[in-house]
């Protein structure tokens, strides 16, 4: 898809700034909605002059805030994770939830929480990382059992497949163990039970996620263009491969640990990415980082105001933009390439 600003770096340059500068924008409203709405003013006051005998304070600092950070944060992990996935994949489809690491991630938690009820935000947030570990492998191992190989859609389709699987495995689990309001949050998406904790969490990993996906950025872009034009100009294919899967179940495990199945921001995110930034990943990565968080943190505002004063999950609000995108994609992605 080619950029519409013609690969100016100083443009691309300022739109990433002015991006950057709407995430606190966007930040500071979603701290100010809620069941009770509060002035921009007093949210100034809560964060730069905090008073704990200010109820208003408090509810601000324990608990929109993490949310609304929370949402930045995942929002860019999962948008970095589908970048990658869909540059080393060559694949149009390829995202975190159509490729079924997401599910996979959520299927370990709920083994954790039916056999380790007690197990800390550590241990779910590692589980996360393990079941989209294998859930990678298997997607990978039967989209290449055909006798043509390994195509895009062939991709795409294992992953629907393992996705449903491990989903509906989770549902049986979830309803032996009687886990259906535990699972229900985590299979639906949403950040109302997030703390500072998990902004710790999902600032950690997804620093080192990151950090990752910066490093093979350029690596990416060669690899986006066809394994045999990458390896013909030197490259190790399967060492940048190593290190994308890595950064993608990292920045993939942590988000599903904190915040469920939020579906399709992976997969939006880096075609309108690419459509304004052009195909050089060492401008997309950055710049799906910080669509991704502006694209949750609105979707977030939107699932509290939708229905209010009932919370719609985040998860529905993606879907609701994402499903007919997919349907777009894959009408015009073409059968095998």
């Amino acid at each position: 898809m080619l950029s519409i600003i013609n690969h100016s770096k100083t443009l691309k340059t300022i739109i990433i700034a002015l991006a950057l500068l709407a995430v606190p924008v966007s930040i500071a409203f979603s701290v100010s909605f809620g069941a009770v709405d509060i002035d921009l003013s007093t949210v100034w006051q809560a964060v730069f002059h905090f008073n704990q005998d200010i109820t208003s304070h408090q509810v601000i600092q324990e608990l929109r805030m993490p949310r609304a950070i929370s949402a930045a944060l995942v929002g860019a992990s999962l948008a970095v994770s589908g970048a990658i996935m869909q540059g080393m994949t060559r694949n149009p489809l390829a995202s975190p939830s159509i490729m079924g690491v997401t599910d996979g991630a959520a299927f370990a938690l709920v083994l954790m929480l039916a056999f380790f009820p007690a197990v800390s935000n550590l241990g779910l947030t590692l589980a996360a990382l393990i079941g989209a570990g294998v859930a990678v492998v298997l997607v990978f191992l039967i989209g290449s059992l055909s006798t043509s190989g390994l195509t895009p859609v062939k991709l795409a389709l294992a992953g629907v497949a393992i996705g449903t699987m491990l989903r509906s495995v989770s549902s049986l689990i979830s309803l032996h163990f009687q886990l259906e309001k535990e699972m229900g949050f985590w299979l639906a998406g949403g950040l109302a039970g997030t703390s500072w904790t998990s902004v710790k969490i999902l600032l950690l990993l997804g620093i080192i996620g990151l950090f990752f996906s910066l490093i093979i950025s350029r690596s990416i872009t060669v690899l986006s263009l066809g394994d045999d034009i990458a390896t013909g100009l030197g490259q190790n294919n399967l060492i940048i491969k190593i290190i994308g899967i890595l950064a993608v179940l990292i920045l993939t495990g942590s988000a599903v640990s904190i915040a469920g199945a939020v579906g399709f921001v992976g997969l939006i995110v880096p075609h309108i990415t690419r459509f304004i930034m052009g195909t050089d990943y060492r401008w997309i990565i950055p710049a799906s980082a910080v669509f991704g968080a502006l694209l949750l943190i609105l979707s977030d505002i939107t699932s509290r105001l939708i229905n209010a004063p009932f919370e719609t999950p985040v998860g529905a609000i993606t879907s609701l933009i994402g499903v007919p995108f997919f349907l777009y994609l894959a009408r015009n992605s073409g059968g095998g390439k």
